[in-house]
């Protein structure tokens, strides 16, 4: 009966499906902390000081988590006794204790240099951080003492660490656009700005993401310790350090390091000129600094002039692009240089009108005019948005949804292709990407708060 029912789901009778389980719940702690504060942006900017300037402080912070990373190899370096086990238990540990604190602190202001700032906030964003920037160099190669095939289902579900916070987005809602109400008995007349509340506050929501996180927690300690999980480990030595030496006589092929290496068949050679090899950097590059550091910190000031709703679902669709483009990719086995550079040519157009919508704002295009009526729809995306009677502006929705999916699938082609290299060069990728990512935010954090390029916009 059971080869019956692994049969019909597409599973081997080679692996265990409680262990897939357990190595799916354990990838949706990697990046869901981050993710549950990005979709709730459209939330977190009514509430916070520093107002639409809010995501380019948070995309700053986030960088900084890189310093897991590097604590991480330090420590290996000086102290060889530390177990991974032990530092992945304490990381989603911190996580879901810094995702419970902001459910309590995202509202709270502390008066810094002169001004109201989100302290609070910014820490319990960086500690999400750390759990997440020190996941790539700690969770995914913990999984390579596994058979190959399960390091598969934890890249599903570190997937499903943006989309499981995206769905759950989109069932909350932002309860409507912003509208001017008269204040009763005023005189003169005064008016102030009142936005409908969503289904659930923004507590309830990182209180059930921070239960998501201790669920995670939970599955690794089973992975770690049941006995019929370490039975599906590969012919492998484990030594500290995620160091693995698989036994020639194993049977069985290495582990894939990611879903690119499951991607690429075994027997490519490196076939790039340095030319292609050069632009594919490149590439990768500025893909990153626009995808992972500019454009998330101007998101606020393009689709808000639209209303609350368009801001709320091009965050949690965009959010769920992500890994939609990357399972795409996991079924396309052949990428080449053109059709690289093609996508970046397509993405062009899209950040261009998205660039242009934010430098634009209060008064961005289409927003006063016949075709900008035109393109508002409500009676058709209502029960996308999950918001009744709350027009929502769907041409800038897509944009950004279509800009980054075209985002994570480039990056995931690029680094499959690049692959084929061999040697330090997914190492290079990685420093490229992080370096790009860094000066998309510190550019965009230098022009959101020290120009006046990018207006905020008031209703009333």
């Amino acid at each position: 009966m059971r080869r019956k029912l692994y049969s019909l789901c597409g599973i081997g009778p080679d692996r265990r499906l409680v262990v897939d389980l357990l190595a799916i719940l354990f990838g949706v702690g990697s990046w869901l902390g981050i993710n549950s504060v990005y979709v709730q942006l459209p939330l977190l900017v009514g509430h916070a000081p520093e107002g639409w300037n809010l995501p380019s402080y948070l995309v700053v912070i986030i960088q900084l988590g890189n310093v897991g990373p590097v604590l991480y190899t330090a420590a290996q370096l000086r102290w060889k006794f530390v177990r991974d086990a032990h530092l992945i238990v304490g990381l989603l540990a911190l996580g879901s204790c810094a995702a419970m604190a902001t459910a309590f602190v995202y509202d709270r202001r502390v008066h810094v240099f002169g001004a109201d700032r989100s302290v609070p906030l910014f820490v319990t964003v960086f500690a999400l951080a750390l759990v997440g920037c020190t996941s790539s160099v700690l969770f995914m190669p913990y999984m390579g003492r596994f058979k190959g095939v399960y390091l598969i289902t934890y890249l599903i579900g570190e997937g499903f660490s943006g989309f499981v916070p995206s769905i759950v987005a989109l069932i909350q809602g932002v309860g409507g656009n912003g509208e001017c109400r008269l204040v009763e008995g005023s005189a003169p007349p005064q008016y102030v700005s009142y936005t409908p509340p969503p289904r659930f506050g923004t507590r309830p929501y990182f209180i059930v993401s921070s239960v998501i996180l201790a669920v995670s927690l939970v599955a690794f300690l089973l992975l770690d310790r049941l006995a019929v999980c370490r039975r599906e480990y590969a012919a492998v030595s484990i030594a500290n350090g995620n160091r693995y030496e698989y036994e020639p006589d194993g049977g069985r092929e290495p582990a894939p390091k990611s879903v690119e290496d499951a991607a690429v068949p075994a027997d490519r050679r490196a076939l790039l000129a340095r030319g292609n090899y050069a632009l594919l950097m490149g590439l990768i590059g500025v893909m990153c600094l626009f995808g992972n550091g500019f454009f998330p910190s101007v998101q606020s000031y393009s689709c808000l002039p639209y209303g609350n709703v368009s801001y709320h679902l091009a965050v949690t669709l965009s959010s769920i692009a992500n890994p939609a483009a990357c399972f795409l990719a996991f079924f396309v086995r052949r990428n080449s240089v053109r059709t690289i550079v093609a996508l970046t040519a397509l993405f062009v157009p899209f950040a261009a009108y998205a660039l242009t919508t934010a430098v634009t704002s209060p008064d961005p295009p289409l927003m006063h005019n016949v075709l900008g009526d035109i393109l508002v729809v409500s009676d058709r995306l209502e029960s996308l948005t999950l918001v009744p009677n709350s027009p929502t502006p769907y041409f800038q929705v897509a944009c950004w949804t279509v800009m980054i999916g075209l985002v994570s699938y480039v990056r995931l082609a690029i680094t499959t292709l690049l692959r084929s290299e061999g040697g330090q060069t997914l190492v290079w990728v990685g420093v490229v990407s992080q370096l790009g990512s860094l000066v998309g935010s510190i550019l965009s954090f230098t022009l959101v708060n020290y120009t006046d390029i990018f207006e905020q916009y008031y209703p009333c």
